[in-house]
């Protein structure tokens, strides 16, 4: 079993500084530990060069401001925390999480006054799903708990509190011995994994359901690009549960996912194919130039 999370050694960067990673603590009245005033992401490395890090640093900023306040560092200022975090940490393929949050000068669900946190943590994640999992499809099931509308909450914040439903489902699913769920979204259509976007290749066509309810995720617009530039149209809509059963491929993306394929949800049952492989070899691949060119 891995070393708890808060019993590591090495630095967490925290409010300006690294600091020991035992020591990067908040305190157990932290507004977002009772509320859920959080914002994070999630950043991969590969051969020491941060993916997409302007792109990420970007949402989350902006996560911020859609929870309704405003992190006290710049876009600069937060790229390099991550370049430092990375660097004291000595990683080369990992994980990267930045996270900003309310603290613990005011108690109650108003909180103007409190100050805002942000955090860097960095550590060796080589993949989210197991490579015997990823190379013959994961299997999914069908999880109860919808994507919320866009009137009930930040929708398309990477909010914390937005993925307490994604824990019970995930929970759910590897209760059944799956790997993870598949959530619908609040009118019913086809939404996303419970950390990663869903695709579905029907007749060489890219679908993929529509983010407006659910986060836009960067892996998500970058497969995307990928695909387009190899001629393979891509469709965004709203996709019916039983359009499934119409699919010849269908896999996930996400920073910590990357592409992986699915086998199985529910009854049905696919078989990573051509275009599945073809995609994850080009995001692999834009990974490794990434780190050339940097």
């Amino acid at each position: 079993m891995a070393a708890p999370f808060d019993d590591r050694d090495g630095f967490i960067w925290m409010d300006g500084k690294l600091v020991p990673w035992r020591s990067a603590q908040a305190h157990v009245l932290t507004h977002a530990l009772h509320y859920g005033s959080s914002v994070f992401e999630g950043v991969r490395v590969y051969g020491g060069q941060i993916f997409k890090l302007r792109e990420h640093t970007l949402r989350l900023i902006k996560s911020a401001e859609w929870l309704g306040f405003t992190i006290p560092f710049t876009a600069d200022q937060i790229d390099q925390a991550c370049r430092d975090t990375v660097k004291a940490q000595n990683i080369v393929d990992g994980y990267l999480r930045p996270v900003a949050w309310r603290g613990s000068e005011m108690m109650g669900v108003a909180a103007q006054q409190s100050k805002i946190h942000l955090a860097v943590a960095a550590w060796e994640w080589p993949s989210y799903f197991s490579p015997e999992a990823r190379a013959k499809g994961i299997n999914m099931i069908i999880s109860p708990w919808k994507r919320p509308a866009p009137d009930t909450a930040p929708v398309h914040a990477k909010a914390a509190g937005l993925y307490m439903i994604c824990t019970l489902a995930k929970h759910q699913a590897e209760a059944q011995g799956a790997h993870d769920a598949l959530m619908h979204d609040y009118r019913g259509f086809l939404a996303e994994a419970t950390g990663a976007n869903l695709f579905l290749i029907m007749d060489g066509k890219l679908h993929t359901p529509k983010p407006d309810c659910f986060l836009n995720g960067i892996t998500r617009l970058t497969v995307m690009d990928l695909a387009r530039a190899r001629g393979i149209e891509v469709i965004e809509r709203h996709i019916k549960p039983d359009e499934l059963a119409q699919a010849q491929e269908v896999f996930l993306t996400g920073t910590a996912a990357e592409i992986t394929p699915v086998g199985r949800i529910g009854e049905l049952s696919y078989t990573p194919g051509r275009l599945t492989m073809q995609l994850s070899d080009d995001y692999m691949a834009a990974t490794r130039q990434a780190v050339v060119a940097a």
